[in-house]
């Protein structure tokens, strides 16, 4: 006898054993899913982390390595430096037996290696930091042959010394000479090999004595220099309550006039040749100042009461640098005229229209009296190129026709840093 509830159908036994897993697979299914969540997780928790974590930051050297690297490095650039010197002497005995250190110089290969030098810089140093390091290399190695002479709008510590260094650098043999005129006449007789002369400043103008010079003069313009010009007031004790006057270059008055017109009312002003003359004579008293670079006070043993003074942060002076010959394309140039126009209905109009129609930038144009006639004047031009240039030379060419008389005062480099 059977008994019907003893007994399972196979076929649904079968079945529920299908759906229903057995618990030692539930169980290892489990694990594995908390696996699997952990994993997760700990992914998260991997990306949300800073990358630092991850790898441990580089123990930074100690002093004594680091300086003993510095001093590696510092033997490699001398032993570069020394190298460098060695093949410019070789350049010099290449060219063979010169007159003098002018024949060595060649403002725009001086150029193009100082734009390569800004090209290349990626920091920490600035471009100005590292040109002024190249130009002085440059300078040490020329100055084998023997140094170039340089006159400048003296005497010691005028903004033009600076700009001369700035331009030449330090191994030069500079010339404080007393005045614009001089520093032409000069260059002229031979017995300077460039002049450095201001120009234009960016608050008070062209500098009109030096433009005039080249109404007679020969020489040619072969480079520029642009200088940052701070101001301060100098004086022998420091001290403003004891000044009385003050002894500065009309110019540097004129930068300085709001200061001046606020903090030192009452002082008489004494305008004098330049600011290291200013510097000069204001040694000698407690109640006298100057007004002047830094470079006068620690040339004539004056302190800074106040500075910089200037009105304008950005004030800057435009300095030419003029010699006796022009000099190649560098590649990035510029282009000084001196055109005197025929008196007639559009005339200055006409001698520009050359420029502007073979797409040549004109910088900056300036008129003074002419000195061939009552009423007569003279245009300075500044144009985007260079003479040896097939657009500037067209453009030259066609303006032969236009004006009176056309005469290159230079082509050179554009400033650099």
């Amino acid at each position: 006898m059977t008994t019907k509830s003893s007994k399972t159908p196979p076929a649904k036994n079968k079945s529920a054993a299908a759906k229903t897993p057995s618990a030692a697979k539930t169980a290892a299914d489990k694990g594995a899913g908390k696996k699997k969540a952990a994993g997760k997780t700990e992914a998260i928790v991997a990306a949300a982390e800073p990358a630092a974590a991850a790898a441990p930051v580089a123990a930074v050297p100690d002093l004594a390595t680091l300086r003993t690297r510095i001093d590696g490095i510092d033997r490699h650039i001398q032993q570069l430096i020394a190298e460098r010197a060695q093949f410019a002497n070789q350049v010099g005995k290449a060219k063979g037996k010169l007159a003098a250190a002018v024949d060595y110089y060649r403002p725009e290969r001086e150029a193009q290696v100082l734009r390569r030098v800004v090209d290349r810089n990626d920091g920490p140093l600035n471009d100005e930091v590292l040109v002024r390091l190249f130009r002085e290399i440059m300078s040490a190695c020329l100055a084998q042959q023997e140094p170039l002479k340089i006159g400048f709008l003296g005497p010691e510590g005028t903004h033009s010394q600076q700009a001369v260094y700035k331009h030449f650098g330090h191994s030069i043999h500079g010339l404080p000479l007393s005045s614009i005129e001089e520093v032409f006449q000069e260059v002229e007789a031979g017995n300077a090999d460039f002049g450095v002369v201001p120009v234009e400043n960016s608050t008070q103008g062209t500098i009109q004595s030096t433009l005039d010079m080249f109404l007679t003069s020969k020489l040619k313009i072969s480079g520029e220099v642009e200088l940052r010009v701070h101001q301060h007031l100098l004086s022998r004790g420091g001290r403003i309550e004891d000044i009385e006057r003050v002894y500065s270059h009309p110019q540097s008055f004129a930068q300085c006039k709001a200061w001046l017109r606020q903090y030192l009312p009452k002082a008489e002003k004494i305008p004098v040749s330049s600011n290291a003359e200013a510097a000069r004579r204001a040694r000698n008293a407690d109640d006298a100042a100057a007004i002047a670079g830094v470079a006068a006070a620690n040339v004539y043993g004056l302190r800074s009461v106040a500075g910089p003074i200037e009105d304008r942060p950005d004030n800057t002076t435009r300095f030419l640098v003029v010699g006796r010959e022009l000099f190649s394309p560098s590649g990035n140039d510029r282009t000084s005229l001196l055109i005197f126009i025929k008196d007639q209905p559009g005339a200055l109009y006409n001698v520009l229209s050359p420029f502007a129609k073979r797409g040549l930038s004109m910088n900056r144009i300036e008129s003074r009296p002419g000195h061939t006639g009552r009423w007569q004047y003279a245009f300075f031009v500044d144009i985007g190129g260079h003479v040896q240039e097939d657009a500037m030379r067209e453009a030259l060419e066609e303006l032969q026709e236009l004006a009176h008389e056309v005469k290159v005062l230079g082509s050179y480099p554009v400033a650099i840093a």
